[in-house]
């Protein structure tokens, strides 16, 4: 399936916690439930070009993280890692989804461990990758400047639609992927990529405490990340590799956006841990 050909996704709204919250469900009959968090700055749409290896093997649900894509921002404080991964085991609790794999690239690394980590029996398995996770910071470009910008006024001053745009060109072209685009942008305009970004920026002190939490988490954890990645440096996923009990690294040949430039490899990957790869982790 080509960049030109993607999946289709429908999507809708539900409130969860007060808070409305875009998603896809394939509502499929079945006990295996993978729920997908959708990637900065981009929306569920980023997992379009591996949605197609992932429906025949279980009930997929995708969502925008409250304050990221097109959920509600209102709800300030969850727009952080902790916070998130509480908010998490209430969507996982409200909407049945008994413990789902949980696929969390980029901010919804972060989010995901802080939820496998406060309700380990909430979760099968992790599969993560492309997020700041060490402390000290160790992120690059624009994501560097965002964390470490004196305050919120200075990214509410960009120009959130070019830069965006400018972004996430490589992941979805507007030339050839016009909606997609759109989409991604939309979800960002109109001081919205302002307020996101409170997430990445508690990452600072967040890391810290993450830090010691990695070695008690027992998930099976598949981390999978672009090699070339230059806003996530290579040794963000090397930490994780090296500090989970249970885990199996992939380096990709992609930058940040793996899962839709090496969307072949990440799909297949995804698809052979969720049909028996996390158990063989989780005895290792």
């Amino acid at each position: 399936m080509s960049a030109q050909q993607p999946a289709s996704i429908n999507t809708y709204f539900r409130v969860v916690d007060g808070v409305r919250v875009r998603y896809a469900d394939t509502k499929a009959d079945t006990d295996t439930i993978v729920l997908m968090l959708a990637p900065w700055p981009e929306t569920l749409f980023a997992f379009r070009r591996i949605w197609h290896r992932i429906t025949p093997l279980a009930r997929v649900v995708a969502i925008d993280m409250p304050g990221f894509g097109h959920s509600d921002q209102h709800r300030t404080d969850l727009i952080a890692p902790d916070t998130m991964g509480e908010f998490l085991a209430r969507l996982i609790d409200e909407w049945g989804l008994g413990a789902p794999h949980v696929v969390g690239p980029d901010v919804g690394t972060a989010a995901a461990l802080f939820l496998a980590a406060s309700s380990p029996n909430r979760v099968t398995s992790l599969i993560l990758g492309g997020g700041a996770v060490l402390h000290p910071i160790e992120a690059g470009g624009a994501l560097k400047d965002v964390i470490e910008a004196p305050d919120l006024e200075i990214i509410r001053g960009l120009d959130a639609r070019t830069n965006i745009g400018h972004s996430v060109e490589s992941a979805a072209s507007a030339a050839t992927e016009p909606e997609v685009h759109e989409d991604y942008v939309s979800a960002y305009d109109l001081g919205r990529f302002a307020e996101s970004a409170r997430f990445v920026r508690h990452y600072p002190k967040q890391n810290q405490v993450l830090r010691d939490l990695l070695p008690t988490i027992s998930t099976p954890t598949f981390i999978m990340a672009g090699k070339n990645d230059d806003l996530v440096p290579w040794s963000n996923n090397q930490f994780l590799s090296d500090t989970l009990p249970h885990n199996e690294i992939q380096a990709l040949d992609a930058g940040h956006f793996a899962w839709e430039e090496a969307a072949d490899d990440y799909g297949r990957l995804l698809a052979a841990w969720l049909q028996g790869g996390y158990q063989y982790a989780a005895e290792h």
